[in-house]
């Protein structure tokens, strides 16, 4: 199963001169309907950029989306357009329906899951289950950007094929992704560029499609 790599269009979000705990003057500019691959060794601090991003971390620099800079947007409204999926995703509530807009219909089917998904205790799911259970619970909430930590980790194949092919449909609508794997394989098949982090600096891996 293997998405078509949607066209970038126009920028959607601008990253300049982002400094944090971990890493200086990060310059980035994601597209609108662009994947960007994100590598680079344990601890160089990919989790803690994208913690910057959503402004969960500190951080000074300056962030946009279409324009508009960050701080003129409420934070929830932020993080809800510029929406981070965590490696390891965080539940407040006992079902998984507790952590979805009432009346959200997600296309459980489409990640492989039951059609009774939103009815289960979270404490039952896997961590598979989890993992897909959060990246539907992002998208239902409509963002523009998607920061992924290593979305498919604790995946199958089909599994983690069938969450390419989603993210896929994502940026033909006009989303942009940024998104941190350790799979140079997964990298080559979504993204249109590939990045590492290392020594605090983002640098230029490869043309992901060649």
């Amino acid at each position: 199963m293997q998405p078509s790599p949607p066209l970038a269009t126009t920028s959607l979000l601008d990253v300049r001169a982002l400094r944090g705990s971990v890493f200086a003057d990060i310059n980035l500019q994601l597209a609108a309907g662009e994947c960007v691959a994100l590598s680079g060794p344990s601890g160089s601090g990919k989790t803690v950029l994208l913690r910057a991003l959503v402004d969960l971390d500190p951080n000074e620099g300056e962030v946009a989306l279409d324009g508009e800079p960050r701080r003129s947007f409420a934070p929830a409204e932020w993080r809800r357009s510029v929406a981070l999926v965590p490696a390891e995703p965080a539940w407040w509530g006992t079902l998984v329906s507790e952590h979805f807009p009432v009346g959200c219909k997600p296309p459980l089917a489409m990640l492989g899951l039951s059609a009774q998904a939103l009815d289960w205790e979270v404490a039952r799911c896997s961590s598979g289950e989890r993992q897909r259970l959060a990246l539907l619970r992002a998208l239902v909430r409509e963002p523009r950007v998607l920061l992924l930590d290593e979305a498919t980790a604790n995946l199958d194949e089909t599994s983690r094929g069938r969450v390419e092919v989603l993210i896929a449909d994502f940026q033909r609508s006009g989303g942009a992704v940024l998104w941190v794997t350790h799979d140079a394989a997964q990298a080559a098949r979504v993204a249109q560029r590939w990045l590492t982090l290392r020594d605090g600096r983002l640098l230029q891996v490869d043309t992901a499609h060649t």
